[in-house]
């Protein structure tokens, strides 16, 4: 059977919601459970801020580790011991190490931003409805009666056929995402730590941005437009710095090799006489 259809069967119950004002989950917490409930989104915020931390922390020494290692190199071809290409080689290690530990600050960030986020938030959680995990159930949701509504209503079903058809690769990546989101989904609201609300949060978050890219895939084709036009230009644009950047570090590697074999070369001493 064609997992589009399987998938779809396991979410029939959204199709008559989905006519209708939309998917909103009723969620019943114990009494017990509220106060964890209700900071279960600040909770999983600051683990996760702790665990960019770390991250942050690795990368920089990765950076000194990198750094130490092309100075090494360079001092290993000014002796003639390593190659240029060892050198440049080297280079590309600091700036992708460089590159990795920019990208851990800016999650670190990010990750400091939810925090916040989640601490103005708690104030309005005071009804279970309205808890993190409630409304992360309803995101999900929301998702799903948007996709079966390509599924329930016949215009859209004719007018959009690649919403219906999982072979295509942004409609199997949305599948994709729909069924981490689906085994990721707690099964009820007792016991569920930090760490699997962030599991779930994120999957959720993957599934909007694989639904969007299907549907903005699917919209394009029926107005004969190609949906990868505007990436596969960033793509070239990209692939062509990269090129840069190597054909520089080529460069400053001749150039090492030409300075390094200068400097080796024997001068003549000052009691020998030059040549007339």
């Amino acid at each position: 059977m064609d997992p589009f259809w399987m998938l779809a069967a396991e979410w029939w119950w959204v199709a008559p919601t989905a006519v209708g004002a939309g998917a909103v989950t009723a969620v019943g917490v114990r009494r017990g459970q509220r106060r964890s409930g209700r900071r279960l989104a600040l909770d999983a915020a600051r683990d996760d801020l702790r665990t960019a931390q770390r991250e942050v922390a690795e990368r920089r020494r990765a950076v000194k580790i990198a750094r130490a290692e092309l100075a090494r190199l360079m001092a290993e071809r000014a002796a003639s011991r390593a190659s240029a290409a060892e050198v440049a080689s080297a280079r590309r290690a600091v700036k992708q190490a460089e590159y990795d530990a920019k990208a851990a600050a800016a999650d670190v960030r990010a990750r400091r931003a939810r925090v916040g986020a989640a601490q103005a938030e708690l104030p309005a959680t005071s009804r279970p409805d309205r808890y993190p995990l409630a409304r992360l159930r309803s995101a999900h949701d929301a998702v799903t009666a948007r996709w079966m509504e390509y599924e329930t209503d016949p215009a859209k079903l004719i007018a959009y056929p690649v919403m219906s058809n999982g072979k295509d690769p942004a409609m199997a990546a949305f599948l994709t995402a729909a069924r981490r989101a689906r085994d990721l989904r707690p099964a009820s609201d007792a016991g569920v730590t930090p760490e699997e609300y962030s599991a779930y949060r994120d999957a959720v978050a993957d599934l909007e941005r694989a639904f969007d890219v299907a549907e903005h895939t699917a919209k394009a084709r029926a107005a004969g437009r190609n949906p990868d036009a505007g990436v596969a230009w960033q793509d070239s644009a990209q692939e062509m710095l990269t090129r840069s950047a190597e054909a520089l570090d080529k460069a400053a590697g001749a150039a090492a090799s030409a300075i390094a074999a200068w400097a080796a070369r024997r001068k003549p001493d000052k009691g020998e006489p030059g040549e007339r």
